[in-house]
């Protein structure tokens, strides 16, 4: 069975595409509030599929960047990390091997975007989730993203 993302809106409303024929529909989600886990729709055409709603705030690009990652905050450590995502309000990345990153913790974290001038981002960070060896921070300057990373994310 074939599984779909659909982006919530503000306004609590997502537009779901069928997988088989194309049609989309747009729908209010305001009884299923923040629902996480994925929902059955079948289409008209007959098809049917899983639905999974992303309730991000922020647009979250796909990239692949290596960085490096020092806990400031609440333990001591530090190592290379695998940059998987990144958005407007945060980073997702992998660690290989043992780590000592857990929620709460603040850290510091160093890459270099894949872009013309090469930009160096450092930025700090509070770890929000961590599932294994991929760590989930949201950026602890929200207001400030940089001219730099801000163009990047629009490309």
């Amino acid at each position: 069975m074939a599984t779909v993302k659909a982006y919530v809106r503000a306004n609590h409303t997502a537009t779901i595409s069928c997988p088989a024929c194309g049609a989309t529909k747009t729908i209010q989600l305001n009884q299923l509030k923040n629902r996480r886990r994925a929902i059955k729709i079948r289409c008209r055409c007959q098809a049917v599929f899983e639905v999974q709603f992303d309730y991000r705030h922020t647009f979250r690009k796909l990239v692949n960047l290596p960085g490096t990652y020092l806990i400031l905050q609440g333990g001591q450590g530090g190592g290379v990390i695998h940059i998987q995502n990144i958005s407007r309000g945060g980073i997702g990345f992998t660690v290989s091997g043992m780590h000592q990153l857990r929620a709460g913790l603040l850290v510091g974290i160093e890459f270099q975007l894949n872009d013309k001038k090469q930009t160096i981002i450092k930025k700090k960070a509070e770890v929000l989730s961590v599932q294994q060896n991929k760590i989930g921070c949201q950026f602890s300057e929200q207001g400030d993203i940089g001219k730099d990373l801000g163009f990047f994310l629009r490309s």
